[in-house]
């Protein structure tokens, strides 16, 4: 699956590659004889677009490197810092088109078309946006940031021509130039485009909220099994596109020997990864009591006490021991208030309720859902 993706990759990036720079040949070429600024920014823009594309080939091919001893997980996030180039580029690609235009409202530039240069641009926007639904469409379906950001780039090149069409085909009729004021508008568009493609691959580099879905599938195939009552604190790791390595806890019966919990174990390592893909590294153990009736009693009084806060998401890893007079608990607690406060006043109301006892409280993050 990996060299079909990066193989998949790099054959669209040479796909693009070419179209770009046949666009930039004749988007130049017109842009000279028409003394069109908007038509040569667009080519500039085309040429921006095949120089992402080659950084997208050099991104992979690099990402595709295999694991050494100073990279024990892979190269994949090279990807990432793709995609980050490619959002550069879109943004001085931008920036310089403004500029540009604002310099040509200023000088007021007239261009001047001819039919044949009215068709060129008009191929040249629905090359782009068969090329832009293509690009994004092979990035979607392999997990490609850089396809899709450079996919994004192209649809939004693809208005960009059609408004200089649009520009050209009204100054023809009226004689009214509104080239240069278009550019500005779609200047700041493409600035735009460029910024949300940057912010949304810094956030993978950050490390954002698991995938909704992912995580409740993970959750429902762990709880799957008989012995398990349930699954929490699912922290998912990722090491680049389809690189993702994860850990979790489970509560098991306080009855489970340690042969019995490895077999477990092993076995839902098995499906989660045969299901999902997701590598599972670590699986925690949370005992739950099995001996004792009254322990139910207490771990709901317990619960409507906790959940008499709202900062409190979730409770899990409930035991108690009664011989030592302790109890414990992971309490999942909002981002509105720190770990430490939580726990203190959780502590102090359920002392007063259960003075007897000594508790145990681990502050868990609201890692996913």
């Amino acid at each position: 699956m990996s060299n079909e993706r990066d193989n998949a990759i790099v054959k669209t990036s040479i796909i693009a590659i070419l179209s770009n720079v046949l666009l930039v040949a004749f988007k130049m070429t017109i842009g000279f004889l028409s003394n069109s600024i908007a038509i040569i920014l667009d080519a500039i823009n085309n040429l921006s677009d095949a120089m992402s594309s080659i950084i997208t080939i050099i991104g992979t091919k690099l990402a595709n490197r295999k694991p050494d001893k100073k990279h024990p997980l892979g190269h994949g996030r090279i990807e990432y810092l793709t995609a980050v180039i490619i959002s550069g580029i879109v943004l001085y690609a931008g920036i310089t088109s403004l500029i540009e235009s604002i310099k040509s409202i200023i000088e007021k530039t007239t261009p001047h078309y001819t039919n044949i240069m009215l068709v060129i641009i008009a191929v040249a926007v629905l090359v782009k946006i068969f090329l832009g639904r293509f690009v994004k469409k092979q990035g979607e379906k392999y997990n490609s940031d850089a396809l899709v950001a450079s996919g994004s780039d192209a649809m939004f090149d693809a208005v960009l021509s059609f408004s200089v069409l649009a520009s050209a085909i009204i100054f023809k009729l009226t004689n009214i130039s509104l080239e240069s004021y278009v550019a500005v508008i779609i200047s700041i568009f493409i600035i735009r485009a460029g910024i949300e493609m940057l912010k949304d691959t810094l956030d993978e580099i950050l490390g954002r909220r698991a995938d909704k879905e992912l995580t409740l599938k993970i959750k429902k195939i762990v709880s799957s099994f008989e012995q398990v009552r349930g699954a929490y604190d699912l922290f998912i790791y990722n090491y680049g596109p389809n690189k993702d390595y994860a850990s979790i806890h489970i509560e098991v019966p306080d009855t489970m020997t340690i042969a019995e919990y490895d077999v477990l174990v092993r076995q839902i390592e098995q499906e989660v990864y045969h299901k999902t893909g997701v590598i599972l590294t670590g699986i925690s153990a949370y005992s739950y009591n099995t001996k004792d009736d009254e322990v139910s009693q207490i771990r709901n009084k317990i619960h409507n006490i906790i959940f008499n806060h709202d900062f409190v998401i979730q409770m899990h890893g409930f035991y108690i021991n009664k011989e030592t007079k302790e109890m414990r608990f992971d309490a999942v607690m909002s981002f509105d208030i720190a770990a430490d406060e939580g726990v203190n006043i959780l502590m102090t109301d359920l002392k007063e309720a259960f003075p007897e006892y000594q508790f145990v409280i681990t502050p868990d993050i609201d890692i996913s859902e």
